[in-house]
């Protein structure tokens, strides 16, 4: 009968086993933690220099913690591929030359080969004793203990070899053997992390330099220089909340020099709302450069005549030739509510014709936010609102269109949906009666009052994110 004592000694055992597995378990701990550190450190590297600062801390860890390793290698490895990405040689004075010649022989023939294709520890404790070494001629230093450890990730797929080296035989002992087995486990985590945040980064600044082509082709549409004319002021302002955005506005001549304005908000963000704000763009200028309507004027005219009123330009010929380009809209409509309509996508578009000579401007307000119309004194004289719904959503939609009269000293103002619904670093709204009161201040030209609603508006979200295009765009008939 086992006696009391024999018990207590073999209850000692299994604590101090438990004990030893416990401590090298922590080991294995403190240097992933490491490791990870380093790897955090380097995030603003290359991936190429987040990889290889993990690879070097990592051998100079397990050297350090395998009792004082003297050489090592690290080798990483493809998983797909099995060919080396990278590899590392530690405290080790030789040239190119010899470094690769090494690396090239001992993954073929040496103990880091035997571990890549057994893919289990390598404990040599005399390397001339054991046929897995092998002994360059021109070997650079003398070797005569080794231990190769295979550093696996969770599919048993290898990922690299550690090989720690030793002038004297017996320096590795099975325990450490054990011990760096565990610590590969934690690698194997931390090298996986390394390399497919090299990859995602990778990823993601092919992706940016792809929006960044994207974003130049965009400013590409916008005009580069807006209409000079005597005794007119255009300007416009174009923030995206992104690289690429659905916000844009235009304004361009016709052959018998009356001007086209547009400003609109293709709905969603990003790529796909800038690719329909290039469609949307492009279809108005086509659609309205050359529609030509068959008859005489008086029946079309009367026929698209605007609600409650009369055309007030000066001649039939204009009156005409605004109402021609503002079909653009309807027909901008239909092509993009027939030919894409299984996107779901639409955009919230004004699109005015100025004669400016006389200051008529026809226009139709396709579901856009309201435009100002404000006097030398800031006295807001007019909301052009809606006259139809946005443009995309449905065929054959109406479109009413409406003319008012600028006069000098008065201001047109358009804007997106971005500029009152900016928000503050503490969440609130820029609002509509917030932009109403900056307009509401006179102003001697539109750069003025542009300059005004910007610096209130940036200054009004300060370092808040900015979730949507910022645009707006300013007309102003000169004294």
């Amino acid at each position: 009968m086992v006696s009391t004592e024999e018990n207590l000694r073999a209850e000692i055992d299994s604590l101090r086993q438990e004990m030893t597995k416990l401590q090298d378990e922590m080991v294995a701990f403190r240097l992933a933690q490491k490791i990870l550190i380093e790897v955090t450190r380097g995030c603003h590297c290359s991936p190429g220099g987040i990889i290889r600062g993990a690879l070097q801390k990592t051998l100079d860890v397990c050297a350090d913690v395998s009792c004082n390793a003297e050489k090592g290698s690290l080798f990483l490895l493809d998983p797909a591929s099995g060919k080396i990405i990278d590899a590392i040689l530690t405290r080790a004075e030789v040239t190119p030359e010899q470094r690769a010649k090494l690396i090239g022989n001992v993954l073929d023939k040496g103990l880091a080969g035997w571990v890549s294709r057994n893919l289990e520890l390598g404990l040599i404790t005399d390397t001339e004793q054991d046929d897995r070494w092998l002994t360059l001629p021109d070997q650079p230093y003398i070797v005569r203990s080794a231990l190769g450890v295979p550093i696996i990730n969770g599919k048993k797929e290898l990922l690299g070899i550690i090989t720690l080296l030793h002038s004297q035989t017996n320096h590795f002992t099975l325990r450490m053997a054990e011990s760096m087995q565990a610590i590969a486990e934690h690698i194997g985590l931390v090298l996986e992390n390394a390399r497919l945040y090299g990859q995602l980064d990778t990823y993601s600044k092919a992706l940016d330099n792809e929006l960044e082509k994207g974003r130049q082709i965009q400013i590409d549409f916008l005009p580069y220089d807006l209409p000079k004319l005597d005794d007119w002021e255009i300007v416009a302002c174009f923030h995206p909340a992104k690289q690429v955005a659905g916000d844009f506005y235009d304004a361009f001549t016709f052959d018998n020099n009356q001007i086209g304005l547009v400003i609109a908000d293709v709905c969603d963000k990003g790529v796909g709302a800038a690719l329909f704000m290039a469609l949307f763009r492009s279809l108005i200028r086509i659609f309205s450069g050359e529609i030509q309507f068959r008859g005489t004027a008086a029946p079309i005219l009367q026929a698209h005549k605007p609600k409650n009123s009369d055309w007030i330009g000066e001649s039939n010929a204009t009156n005409l030739a605004h109402q021609n380009a503002l079909q653009a809209v309807r027909l901008t409509n239909n092509y993009v509510a027939e030919k894409h309509w299984q996107m779901s996508m639409f955009a919230t578009l004004f699109f005015g014709v100025l004669d400016p000579k006389t200051g008529i401007l026809s226009y139709i307000n396709g579901g856009h936010e309201p435009l100002f119309i404000v006097n030398q004194d800031g006295i807001i004289k007019q909301l052009l609102n809606s006259t139809g719904p946005a443009v995309g959503m449905m065929p054959n939609m109406q479109f009413g269109i409406q003319q008012v009269h600028l006069e000098r000293g008065d201001i047109l103002i358009g804007y997106t949906d971005g500029v009152t619904e900016a928000k503050s670093p503490d969440g609130k709204l820029f609002t509509d009666n917030k932009l109403k009161e900056i307009v509401e201040k006179s102003a001697n030209s539109a750069s003025e009052l542009m300059e005004r609603i910007k610096d209130n508006l940036f200054n009004y979200m300060d370092d808040a994110p900015q979730f949507d295009d910022i645009t707006i765009l300013a007309v102003r008939r000169n004294y």
